[in-house]
């Protein structure tokens, strides 16, 4: 079992900038991938970004691609999403993912049911 905790959600004005930290505890390893996903009200959960554990490859949705960096620090077991020129079509809840690096080859790393493990989200809101 992987446990997630997210944290660092909020109210943020448009053009501002947050981050979010996801803990990962529990049987964590190498083999793993670790994911942001967001939903925002009404709409089904998409992928944002992923991160490989082990080499730091790093995966981004086209919307985000140059506003948001994925990073890791593996001595902290924490993998963060730094959000810049944020946008009101950013709003929504982000969800951590975890799964094993096996189940998420190719374009599988950007459907949801392909993750086993995931937080319980944090709330971000940009306003205009």
């Amino acid at each position: 079992q992987v446990q997630l905790v997210e944290s660092g959600g909020g109210l943020v004005q448009a053009g501002g900038s947050l981050r979010l930290s996801c803990a990962a505890s529990g049987r964590t390893s190498s083999g793993y991938h670790l994911a942001w996903f967001r939903q925002a009200p009404g709409k089904g959960r998409d992928f944002v970004s992923a991160i490989t554990w082990s080499d730091g490859f790093t995966f981004y949705a086209d919307s985000v691609k140059g506003r948001f960096t994925i990073s890791r620090d593996s001595a902290k077991n924490t993998v963060y999403l730094d959000m810049n020129s944020l946008k009101p079509e950013d709003t929504a809840v982000y969800y951590c993912a975890a799964g094993s690096r096996s189940k998420l080859l190719g374009n599988r790393k950007y459907s949801e049911s392909n993750y086993d493990y995931w937080g319980q989200g944090t709330q971000v809101t940009v306003s205009s």
